[in-house]
């Protein structure tokens, strides 16, 4: 059994949300985590720099190399990560549960099991349209696509997304070794979401911890530091990465015709976590 713990959902779902409650609950401390170190107790493995060691001699840059090239290096990366930690290590990745030409986009050698978040599409389109640039359109669009993901980047490597149905399907038809929470419920009740976090990991009953790592990386706490020092893992792009953080927003944003769009595409899944208006 390996030592990585996924944080994974599929993107603007909440994954930085669960990181920097992870990040202030080992860390303990008397003050916020700043979300601009969260990267020393977990890591993106898309992080471009990471793949730089493992580039053919004619190639200097990751974003020289094509997709299947960079998921022939992924597992010895992901290998990697874990060897460095020397404990558990928490890895953030937006990439589905599969493979891709016959590479394996998660190394479960080295895999412990998983943290995953699910957020309503109908939220996810709003957001996305948002942090992207994206009209509402493109983004119900983005979320249909069996087979989408990130480009390649300087600073990051591309992940397979998929569409938002194949995504929440391949990290929650199998529950073995994972924690599954929706957004929704965090915000509803997160001390209620995030002691499933504390019990998945092991982690002995702490009230008082719990309560401190949640009033630290409260939605209102992340989006308070970013105006204050900005942060480094938001898109180049967007103008900012904390920027509602709520739920139902759909109902106010997206018109009657659009919201059957999103239906349609992802019926099956939407009725499972009891995303159906």
């Amino acid at each position: 059994m390996g030592n990585i713990v996924w944080v994974a959902s599929y993107p603007k779902s909440g994954n930085t949300w669960v990181r920097a409650f992870i990040e202030n609950y080992i860390q303990d401390l008397d003050s916020a985590v700043d979300i601009n170190t969260m990267h020393r107790i977990s890591t993106a493995e898309s992080a471009a720099h990471r793949y730089q060691p493992y580039l053919p001699a004619e190639k200097s840059a990751t974003t020289e190399l094509s997709l299947e090239e960079i998921c022939q290096i992924r597992p010895q990366v992901q290998s990697d990560i874990a060897q460095q930690a020397h404990g558990t290590t928490f890895v953030k990745t937006h990439n589905y549960l599969g493979e891709y030409n016959g590479y394996p986009l998660h190394n479960s050698s080295v895999t412990a099991g998983a943290i995953y978040v699910v957020r309503n599409p109908l939220d996810v389109v709003i957001s996305m349209a948002n942090y992207f640039g994206y009209t509402i359109d493109e983004a119900i669009d983005y979320l249909a696509e069996d087979m989408t993901g990130t480009p390649n980047e300087s600073y990051h490597v591309p992940q397979i997304i998929t569409s938002w149905s194949m995504h929440v399907s391949s990290w929650t038809s199998d529950t073995e070794s994972k924690v599954i929470l929706r957004y929704e419920d965090i915000l509803d009740d997160p001390k209620k979401a995030f002691r499933k976090i504390e019990s998945f990991l092991g982690l002995k009953k702490d009230p008082k911890r719990l309560k401190n790592a949640i009033k630290h990386s409260s939605f209102l706490q992340l989006k308070s530091q970013e105006a204050k020092s900005g942060f480094v893992e938001k898109h180049e792009n967007a103008n900012a990465f904390f920027r509602k953080g709520g739920k139902h927003q759909w109902k106010e944003k997206l018109t009657d015709e659009q919201v059957q769009r999103v239906i349609s595409s992802h019926h099956e899944l939407m009725k499972k976590f009891k995303y159906l208006p």
